[in-house]
């Protein structure tokens, strides 16, 4: 069978759940993530221009993340990240404030704004306070615990949770929808999921089965091959450069810990001969502080 495409790679990703033709996939995976009652389930969903921002380079870089309108209006941006920056909360705020901004025009009335949603799915553990894979965030009343609006809503999907939850098999693919499509996204790299996965295709779930025809099909498309390679080439170099950059700050962060605890051994060898009665020019001398530091060290 043909090496298939890895789902976790954006690239990837929007090739399968965000292309014109595909928005049955999307929806079912929406469905799934946003866990609406069966009579407010998804149709249908309008995929939406992808070049809503492009004010800086980071804006440029949202083309590859999922833009969706619901039927009801409701706005939902999808953004899956394999290397942590350490920003993901500010970033995700700021692409809602764009989506949800974006959405006035000229003589709009405020009321007439959508839900606006931001889905998070990421290769690594964030919020690390938090035990369950998937997270959801609103605006709350801090003490009283009450909704100001749903107008915001921002998910976390932490793939490493799930699959720490799958080995232990405390979550099942057969019956939790959400648990289907996530691990769907780790299949390329796990023939157990994978093999679960195409059975439930094959006996149950039709939309399931059309996405990992897609997904095959797509994973033999010599131009789609191209543009993920490069894709592909490109975050590894970013995940270089990230782990070079955390290097880097220990590396220094150890230096300036080193300093401080001279600096730190410094002053309390000075504070002795002060108690000693030493003289400043003395101890300037043989500890290298400067009078003024001394005298400070006099009045401490």
């Amino acid at each position: 069978m043909t090496k298939r495409l890895d789902l976790r790679v954006d690239f990837a990703f929007k090739s399968l759940f965000g292309t014109h033709g595909n928005e049955s996939i999307l929806a079912a995976f929406l469905n799934a993530a946003l866990r609406f009652p069966d009579e407010k389930k998804i149709q249908t969903v309008q995929l939406l221009d992808p070049h809503f921002n492009k004010e800086n380079q980071e804006d440029k870089r949202s083309i590859l993340d999922v833009h969706a309108q619901l039927e009801d209006g409701s706005r939902v941006n999808i953004e899956i990240q394999l290397n942590n920056k350490h920003d993901m909360e500010k970033r995700t705020l700021y692409y809602w404030s764009k989506m949800y901004s974006s959405q006035m025009k000229e003589g709009m009335d405020y009321g007439e704004l959508c839900k606006t949603i931001t889905i998070n799915i990421v290769n690594f553990r964030y919020l690390s306070h938090i035990n369950h894979y998937h997270s959801t965030f609103q605006l709350y009343e801090r003490e009283q615990k009450l909704l100001l609006t749903d107008m915001l809503e921002i998910h976390f999907m932490e793939l490493p949770k799930l699959l720490i939850k799958w080995r232990k098999r405390e979550v099942d693919p057969r019956e939790d929808q959400l648990v289907r499509w996530l691990l769907l996204l780790e299949a390329s790299e796990d023939e157990e999921i994978t093999q679960i996965l195409e059975e439930i295709a094959m006996q149950e779930d039709q939309v399931l089965k059309k996405a990992m025809d897609e997904w095959e099909r797509v994973s033999q498309d010599p131009e789609v091959l191209l543009a993920y390679e490069a894709r592909r080439k490109a975050l590894l170099d970013e995940k270089s450069a990230l782990k070079r950059a955390e290097n880097l700050g220990k590396i220094e962060g150890e230096k300036i810990g080193e300093k401080r605890g001279v600096e730190k051994t410094i002053k309390t060898m000075a504070l002795g001969m002060i108690h000693k009665g030493i003289d400043n020019e003395t101890i300037s001398d043989l500890t290298g502080l400067s009078q003024e530091e001394i005298n400070n060290l006099r009045h401490q």
